[in-house]
């Protein structure tokens, strides 16, 4: 009654025409311990203003009100506080949030503000998790979890180390995560210390328990110093070479470097050998000159080792008188005589012997007219020369060469008829076999014994760094005819292309794949591994033509978003850059043509070789492969589904299949690859649309997460979440769930499960490529698609260069391979790189019907080539 009389007698001077709006309205607050808070609101024109909470209106004697008069209208003013205990909010805890709202009137009617909320303030006393101390090395990723203890507001939380504030903004080694964890991207000797997570809103400030890191260092070798001279300098001695652990030093309980600091070798100095004289010869015949000498040498012993000369005379002449001193004259001049007559009669025979070859070569020699044979038209045909004169019915033979191959060809031979140059072209197809003729390639390099081979490769100083066994190796014995190496399922091959091994040599050559982890590979920065680690060796061993590396990697590559380089192991141990793909090579020893799954390293070197890359924007991407695997048998109540997060190579998908099948496990679905961002988020992982009825996840959270740094190394390839189910029936046998699984702020997958759990389910054969059956090792012609004599032919046709532009350049257009002209044009055989590259991305499935087409459109170029009629053959 008392607010309605107020209504209806409004204060003199306010305007009839306007409702109130609020000057100011009430806001959120927060209760601190027990300390009253105050709301308040400002109006104008208004004739009452009163607070209502909770849909009750609060008792006019708890307001204070004052009015005032707005300068600028002249309109009436009014303003109301009240306040609010911890009591009142806690009167209706746990019913609904405790709420203020103020009503104002004015004579056209009343206006509403905003609703003010009040909170009762508190910060728990324990963390929900604290950071755990940790021993780690030095550059490796680092992770300290904080989850702060609950509170209203939520608490704010920052990180100390030895009780100093850790300010990301002044370190871009350090950030703190939205889930409040510190990440150390590279773990350095100053990070050691203490670290303590601080969680405080406007009630209290809370301290976890202090969690030590330790960044140790692994002591690492020098080099070896040169060998010390001989201890003795004549005979058997011994000299010594030393190392110290000092590259690094280890450093905070750091490993000890393993093996010896000295080495010993014995040696032998030659003793040095004085020479002395034999003993002197007979006195020789009193000569013309009326002398005779006598002679000796330093011969008993000879001098050696750096002994000394014999001193004194070799020769002693002596005067003598004799009979033949005294005819001396008469003799000499017979003795001339003699001497002229020889010298004619040896002058005559060999005027006549040249005679007689330079005819014989006359009456047997051919035109000088021969046909060239080429690829574009005989070369997939026998070879066509011009016939001899008809008085000589042979046919120009030359020999193979037989030292480590033998060739044999036969087939019958179209003559080119003279008048203008015009290449023949077959009726049949390209690159069919010769006509009617036959070519052979024997070899004789026969793969070696696995346990023969391994025996043999472990008295070298370098297999300590292979891996053990020969699962994941492939090994042969090669010539100049080249062949192959292949790890099955992996997608890693070595080509060694014909005469890439020197003539009248043998390589044992072998390709293998390291684990990881057996192998330290140091990443820097935003570095990270994009390939297999694999070796071909021996190591050292350089080739006259590039040998072929082919292997996997998991790049989405763009040159505005990555640098990727191809990195290879040196003799000491360290890992060194050979090549910027991308920018112009500093070496013609390696080249990399990368592809969208693939990539194909050129090198005359064998070695060690990765692929790194380092993101240049948060926009650069790795593929992952998301794999789901399953018991196959469920002899308990509970279930696991492990998902797997693997590096998108055949390599890593190869030997999660054989932990699998020792596990027992089954594959459920096909894989799915999600593309990875360098944005710093993680991987969450996430299980839904399960029938509650018949199963529950033994999951406490919402979802499980594989941290960034964990995946974007690329050092741990196996990693994987575990999904624990319990079936709550033991006849419960079907299961049908989502798993999704993507990254924070970035893209994702959904795996839809529905599979039966009593059923076998045996490994697809998808899983096995077809291009990976066969031999791990091929010798000779049969590593090679295009027929050996087809590719010589192919090659001399096309390395000169070619009217028209018909020559490698225009093959290598055909193929989609022009932006790798520079490195082609500067080998000796162009030609043969492109077939090289050819025969490593499309064996042994590639379509000889394609290539046979751009060696046909090469040839095209120029018209007058193809102008040839069958009558012409």
């Amino acid at each position: 009654a008392q607010q309605s009389a107020t209504v209806a007698n409004p204060v003199s001077g306010a305007s009839p025409d306007l409702l109130p709006h609020f000057q100011l309205e009430p806001e959120d607050v927060y209760i601190v311990k027990n300390k009253a808070v105050s709301l308040a609101c400002r109006a104008t024109p208004a004739t009452q203003i009163y607070f209502k909470c909770n849909g009750e209106w609060v008792h006019q004697g708890d307001h204070v009100t004052q009015h005032s008069t707005d300068r600028g209208t002249g309109l009436p003013v009014m303003e109301v506080r009240i306040e609010v205990t911890r009591q009142q909010v806690e009167k209706i805890f746990g019913l609904e949030e405790y709420w203020c709202q103020c009503v104002a009137w004015s004579s056209s009617g009343t206006t509403k503000s905003q609703k003010a909320f009040v909170r009762i303030a508190y910060l728990r006393k324990n963390f929900e998790q604290e950071p755990t101390a940790r021993e780690v090395s030095i550059e490796q990723g680092i992770v300290l979890p904080c989850r702060p203890p609950e509170g209203i507001p939520p608490a704010e939380v920052e990180w100390l180390r030895n009780e100093e504030l850790v300010d990301p903004a002044l370190d871009a080694n350090v950030y703190v995560t939205p889930e409040h964890s510190l990440v150390l991207r590279q773990a350095r000797l100053a990070d050691t210390a203490n670290y303590t997570c601080v969680a405080k809103n406007i009630v209290a400030r809370r301290r976890s328990a202090s969690a030590a890191i330790t960044v140790y260092v692994n002591g690492g070798w020098s080099t070896w110093t040169q060998w010390s001279g001989c201890s003795t300098s004549c005979g058997r001695g011994w000299q010594k070479r030393s190392r110290t652990c000092t590259n690094p030093t280890p450093l905070n309980g750091g490993a000890f470097c393993e093996g010896q600091n000295v080495q010993k070798t014995a040696c032998t100095t030659l003793c040095p050998v004085d020479g002395a004289w034999s003993e002197w010869s007979k006195w020789s015949v009193c000569g013309a000159e009326c002398t005779h000498w006598r002679s000796r040498e330093c011969s008993e012993p000879a001098p050696r080792n750096g002994g000394q000369e014999c001193h004194g005379p070799e020769l002693d002449t002596r005067n003598c008188t004799s009979e033949l001193c005294s005819h001396a004259a008469s003799g000499a001049e017979d003795v001339a005589l003699y001497v002229g007559l020889v010298a004619v009669a040896v002058c005559l025979v060999l005027l006549l012997l040249v005679g007689v070859l330079v005819y014989c070569r006359k009456k047997g020699g051919l035109d000088a007219d021969v046909a060239d044979s080429s690829i574009l038209t005989a070369g997939f045909q026998p070879v066509s020369i011009k016939p001899s004169k008809a008085d000589n019915p042979s046919l120009l033979t030359i020999q193979p060469d037989l030292s480590t191959a033998t060739m044999t060809y036969q087939g019958s031979l179209c003559p080119r008829q003279d008048g203008p140059a015009k290449l023949q072209l077959p009726n049949g197809h390209l690159l069919s076999p010769l006509g009617t003729g036959r070519h052979t390639l024997h070899h004789s390099s026969p793969a070696a014994e696995g346990a023969d081979f391994v025996a043999r490769l472990s008295t070298q100083s370098y297999f300590r760094s292979l891996p053990r066994g020969t699962t994941n190796m492939a090994y042969g014995t090669f010539n100049f005819l080249g062949g192959r190496l292949m790890i099955p399922n992996t997608g890693i091959s070595l080509l060694i292309p014909p005469d890439a091994i020197p003539r009248g040599k043998i390589y044992e050559v072998y390709l293998t794949l390291h684990k990881q982890e057996d192998v330290r590979l140091p990443l820097a920065g935003c570095q990270t591994l994009l390939s297999p680690i694999v070796s071909c060796g021996p190591p050292g061993v350089l080739l006259t033509r590039p040998a072929i590396l082919a292997m996997g990697h998991c790049v989405e590559a763009s040159a505005e978003n990555w640098s990727i380089r191809l990195k290879k192991q040196s003799c000491e141990g360290t890992w060194e850059d050979v090549l910027q793909l991308g920018a112009e090579p500093c070496t013609e020893l390696y080249y990399c043509q990368l592809e969208a799954q693939a990539c194909y390293v050129f090198t005359e070197q064998l070695g060690r070789f990765a692929l790194v890359g380092e993101s240049l924007s948060m926009a650069a991407s790795k593929r992952l492969k998301l794999v789901l695997f399953a018991p196959a048998a469920c002899p308990s109540l509970e279930y696991n589904i492990r998902v797997y997060c693997l590096s998108d190579t055949q390599d890593v998908l190869k030997e999660v299949i054989q932990l699998e099948k020792q596990l027992g496990g089954q594959l459920i679905g096909a894989p799915r690859v999600l593309h990875f961002k360098d944005s710093y988020h993680n991987l969450r992982l996430s299980i839904h649309d399960m029938p509650s009825s018949l199963w529950k996840s033994k999951l406490l959270a919402s979802y499980q997460e594989i941290p960034f740094y964990h995946i974007w190394s690329g050092l741990q390839p196996f990693l994987h979440c575990t999904f624990t189910l319990e079936r709550l029936s033991p006849s419960t046998c079907e299961l049908a769930c989502k798993i999704w699984v993507w990254q924070v702020e970035g893209d994702g997958q959904s795996f839809t499960v529905n599979f039966n759990i009593a059923k076998d389910t045996r490994f697809s054969d998808w899983l096995v490529p077809d291009s990976e059956v066969g031999a791990p090792a091929l010798v000779g012609p049969s590593a090679f698609k295009i027929p050996f004599l087809i590719r010589q032919k192919i090659i001399s046709s096309l390395d000169p260069p070619g009217t028209r532009g018909a020559d490698w350049r225009t093959l290598a257009q055909k193929l989609n391979l022009d932006s790798h002209l520079s490195f082609f044009a500067s080998k000796p055989s162009p030609t043969a790189m492109i077939l090289n590259l050819w025969e490593a991305r499309h064996f042994p499935n590639g379509n000889l019907s394609q290539l046979a087409a751009a060696v046909a459109e090469v040839g095209k170029q120029d018209g007058a080539l193809f102008a040839v009629s069958e009558a012409e053959c």
